[in-house]
């Protein structure tokens, strides 16, 4: 690793402590159906950990020239995908079958918002990379302790992964637009936090709250 890379690192921490990007908690009758619901969710979280390798890499393509977000990236890219595998590993585990999903509205609103010229829409993807690895994080901390025993300790090793990998996104995004990149997380954060606890029309990992339905968590 470069020392460009580890000072970036190094930033990162300190740009976390300073700021809480997140604008609103999930709400609480979202974690009950999710805790209700755990073998649907784990079937979209299994296809989140994809679509993370996936942005990953699709960013990488995207700015080849930028050296050190292409080496944080890769990074990236590689633990997703682990995660990944240990998510299938446990579906089969637990019995729970691979289906398909349809697309939840939380990702599909956020990348609506991306500017679709550059240098912002570069800003863009690396914050809804930060908003997205936070609300990851957030929620797998929660959700932990009210999941199936087999399930808690990778959710639990989850949310401290999650949160470096928001904080590396977060530093990513502060090198590409040292001016504008507060006043542009602002916004998108608003609406980040008004996807995660508005009421859904599925439960996803990132969805707010199932508008039927809510369950109270088992036990």
């Amino acid at each position: 690793m470069t020392a460009a890379v580890r000072r970036r690192g190094a930033a990162a921490s300190t740009v976390g402590e300073k700021e809480e990007i997140l604008l609103a908690a999930t709400p609480a009758a979202w974690l009950a159906a999710a805790a209700a619901r755990w073998r649907e969710l784990i079937v979209d979280h299994a296809n989140c950990e994809k679509k993370a390798a996936s942005t990953a890499l699709a960013l990488m393509f995207a700015y080849p020239e930028d050296r050190e977000l292409t080496l944080v990236l890769s990074r990236l890219a590689r633990e997703e995908l682990r995660h990944f595998e240990q998510v299938i590993a446990l579906m089969a585990t637990l019995g729970v079958g691979l289906v398909r999903q349809q697309p939840g509205r939380y990702a599909q609103q956020l990348r609506a918002a991306l500017h679709t010229t550059e240098p912002a829409r570069k800003l863009d993807l690396l914050l809804m990379g930060a908003l997205i690895e936070a609300r990851s994080a957030e929620r797998f901390r929660l959700l932990a302790p009210l999941l199936p025993r087999p399930l808690v300790p990778l959710y639990s090793r989850l949310a401290g992964s999650e949160a470096r990998h928001f904080l590396q996104y977060l530093e990513l995004a502060r090198a590409a637009a040292p001016r504008q990149w507060r006043a542009r997380l602002a916004t998108l954060a608003a609406l980040e936090a008004r996807l995660a606890t508005g009421q859904d029309h599925s439960l996803r990992f990132h969805s707010g709250p199932p508008a039927h339905g809510h369950a109270t968590p088992p036990g």
